[in-house]
């Protein structure tokens, strides 16, 4: 299967989509069992139980609970609107957020954040300023602390098009604002996996699009999930590692394979560089990850922090290089945007 080609199916009775890269599975989407607080959701909240401890406050959000990690000014009983903006490991509150944001294909709503802005992707200046009329046009007699980003999937989309999503955001949005009153409540769900795979994948254009049902069976994508429930991931090179979550960390183990010249230790870690990102995405890790590198001098260590910061810039996913511990490994955090795959399959 060559290019790049998203796939829609169901597992069970739930959504599921895959992102298959030249044969190999870049990314897959499948939507939890039972009712769940994913990010991306928007509830009326009522806020419950203040952490002095911790600076924050529990939330309640009808069927769920949330924790809101700024909560000054807050007081018991006060009614807000927060999105989910993280998952929660089991038992615990979903972290959410007041700061809500209305995302679509092309455009994000950004209520409290004024002004329009146009993914730094899209370099094109004529371009840019057809954009920019479009947004000041869709976005007219929006309110004033209403601001918009247009993606980089809206590059070249025609106009009637884009204006139509930003309308359909901004319309949201407003209608959600309005919408204080009444009892803790879930108002926007979280996107499915056909909607999200529909929403987040669009850059670059997908080469083929199949929604056949029983596609992922006859594409391999159902082999390539169970490959990515176990912990082995071969790397480039003849390396490869180890990826194994525990409660308190995700532990990276990482080794040479056969090669035993001199730049072994090296030429492993930056294979484990360059499929990190896609390796913790699609088996959907997060949190505190540790990695256990090959050895390799530590003249050689600016170089692998470079190719890591790299690697994951270009995936877009947030993290923060922590850095070296005293036994020569390296730390990272990675924000938790999705449930574990090993929560989610079969």
């Amino acid at each position: 299967m060559k290019g790049r080609v998203i796939l829609l199916d169901r597992i069970g009775d739930r959504a599921a989509a895959a992102l298959m890269v030249d044969g190999r599975l870049a990314d897959v989407l499948i939507d939890p069992a039972g009712d769940l607080a994913l990010p991306g959701a928007i509830y009326r909240a009522v806020a419950d139980r203040p952490l002095p401890g911790q600076g924050g406050i529990t939330l309640s959000m009808g069927a769920h609970k949330g924790y809101l990690r700024q909560a000054k000014g807050i007081t018991p009983g006060e009614r807000l609107l927060v999105q989910v903006s993280s998952t929660a490991e089991p038992g615990k509150a979903a972290p959410v957020s007041p700061r809500l944001l209305f995302k679509s294909r092309y455009a994000i709503v950004t209520p409290g954040a004024p002004g329009i802005n146009i993914s730094r992707q899209i370099r094109d200046e004529a371009e840019r300023d057809r954009l920019l009329e479009i947004a000041h046009e869709a976005m007219a007699g929006a309110p004033e602390d209403h601001g918009l980003i247009l993606r980089s999937a809206a590059e070249e989309v025609e106009a009637e098009t884009l204006a139509a999503d930003i309308s359909a955001m901004r319309e949201l949005a407003e209608a959600v604002l309005a919408d204080t009153d009444g009892p803790p409540e879930c108002l926007v769900d979280a996107p499915d996996a056909h909607e999200q795979a529909w929403r987040d994948w669009a850059v670059p254009d997908p080469d083929e699009v199949i929604e056949t049902p029983g596609c992922f069976e006859i594409h391999g994508v159902i082999d390539a999930i169970e490959e990515m429930l176990g912990p082995y991931a071969a790397l480039s090179g003849g390396a490869y590692a180890y990826i194994e979550p525990t409660h308190a960390l995700v532990a990276v183990d990482v080794n040479t394979g056969p090669d035993t010249s001199l730049a072994a230790g090296l030429k492993a870690n930056l294979a484990l560089a360059r499929a990190l990102p896609r390796l913790l995405r699609v088996k959907g890790l997060a949190g505190q990850i540790t990695l256990d590198l090959a050895p390799m001098p530590k003249k050689d260590r600016r170089v692998l922090e470079d190719a890591l910061r790299r690697s994951f810039r270009e995936d877009g996913a947030e993290v923060v290089l922590a850095g070296w511990t005293p036994l020569g490994c390296f730390e990272l955090q990675k924000k938790r945007d999705r449930l574990p795959l090993a929560q989610l399959y079969p």
